[in-house]
């Protein structure tokens, strides 16, 4: 949600000890959002599987790379917790860090608690989450996809990207919590500004904030089927800011990635042969492009973060108390040992959904019901777009395709296509 290359000033006595053995590799430049796995490859060759890096600004922290150490590190939520407190850099962050969005500090939301603290905003949020109906689900998507398909259908060309990956999650994401439509367009451009990191992004947070507080107390008022009024209805008390930043939180961790998840499924779909076919309205290559960049492009390539509690070894490293902990989901799902070890062979297609860590894993994964609202996002709009637009092809060589420039999220800057003009829905009426 900001720009992880916006540097921050390098801070003094910002070193740690136990980065000293070997240099830190610093979490920008080209190669992350180039060409990742090579640049994955080359770390685990020089590093093994806990790499120490260096964040904008010149902090240290260790990039689990390894499949089973990242396994080991989400499966203990006690020695690795989510909680942002115990860092051990905080003397040295200046309050315009361009990863504070992203690292967070403590708050009372499930995405910024740890232990019992989270566990309790989860027993509310999650119910709010699971109890939301697969079938209104699926028609929000189809009806949402369907306008953005009739605000680019007579053109003949399109941004998927701008016009059609990024709005659909936020306006669905909208309805579900209880906004009304108009509304949640202005959240879509909220959290636009916001993943942009640019100037405007205090300014959004604000409106961000904003409007999550005035739905809060029109669904008190008037409670409706939608998760705020059933997180309302949780018989544990929480306060109105607690109940504003979970849902900021489910609103916000919803959207970019799901985004990415479509772009990125699009963009296979429309450069590799193998999944063609799913252009000329088949089913199953839809799901396997879906599993194939959950695999090889998790959108969330490194997540930040968990703190060790004490000192600690890892990957043969020696992590320090308050030492920061990053998940490299995405090096991590393409780790060669345990590739070898359970047989997926080379690509991620040839295998099940559940083995991949890209809503990583453990206590503090992606909560089960909002993977399968993500799901049902991603794949609905893409079949109702390919329904709709089945002769979608690149408007520019794929070799001119651009990635976000972040180590932390991989996704498109644009997806440009052309396609034979067609009607809108409410001509085919």
């Amino acid at each position: 949600m900001t720009n992880p290359f916006l540097s921050a000033a390098p801070a003094s006595g910002g070193g740690c000890p136990a980065h000293a053995a070997s240099a830190p590799v610093p979490l920008s430049g080209p190669a992350f959002h180039t060409e990742p796995q090579a640049l994955y490859r080359s770390m685990r060759h020089s590093y093994g599987p806990v790499v120490p890096v260096e964040l904008p600004g010149g902090f240290p922290a260790w990039l689990v790379i390894g499949y089973r150490e990242l396994h080991q590190v989400t499966s203990d939520g006690e020695l690795f917790p989510r909680d942002v407190g115990l860092w051990n850099q905080w003397e040295h962050i200046p309050e315009d860090w361009p990863l504070l969005p992203m690292v967070g500090r403590p708050m009372p939301s499930i995405y910024f608690t740890a232990g019992a603290e989270h566990r309790r905003h989860s027993r509310m949020v999650v119910p709010a989450l699971e109890a939301a109906d697969p079938f209104d689900i699926r028609r929000h998507c189809e009806e949402l996809a369907d306008r953005l398909v009739d605000d680019i259908c007579a053109r003949g060309t399109a941004d998927l990207v701008a016009e059609f990956a990024e709005p659909l999650p936020v306006l669905v994401l909208a309805r579900l919590v209880g906004f009304p439509d108009d509304e949640g367009a202005d959240i879509a451009r909220v959290l636009k500004d916001l993943a942009d990191g640019g100037p405007g992004a205090q300014e959004a947070y604000g409106r961000f904030g904003a409007h999550m507080r005035r739905l809060v107390d029109v669904k008190r008022a008037a409670p409706g089927d939608d998760v705020t009024s059933r997180m309302l209805a949780d018989p544990e008390p929480f306060t109105d800011e607690e109940y504003a930043l979970d849902l900021m939180a489910i609103t916000a961790a919803g959207h970019l990635t799901t985004a990415d998840w479509i772009s990125n499924s699009l963009r296979l779909m429309l450069t590799e042969n193998e999944f063609a076919e799913s252009l000329a309205g088949g089913r199953r290559s839809v799901g396997e492009a879906m599993n194939e960049v959950l695999w090889e492009e998790s959108p969330t390539q490194i997540l930040a973060g968990r703190w060790a509690v004490r000192d600690t070894r890892l990957g043969g490293r020696d992590i320090r108390a308050g030492d920061m902990v990053l998940l490299g989901l995405g090096a991590a799902n393409t780790d060669p040992l345990v590739r070898q070890e359970t047989g997926l062979g080379g690509a991620g297609r040839h295998a099940g959904n559940g083995a991949h860590l890209a809503f990583s894993h453990g206590e503090y994964r992606c909560p089960f019901p909002a993977q399968e609202i993500a799901e049902t996002m991603a794949r609905t709009g893409i079949e109702v777009l390919l329904d709709r637009l089945p002769d979608l092809e690149l408007a520019v060589p794929a070799k001119d395709l651009v990635r976000r420039p972040s180590a932390f999220l991989r996704g498109m800057n644009a997806l440009p296509v052309r396609f034979a003009p067609v009607q809108t829905t409410g001509d085919l009426l």
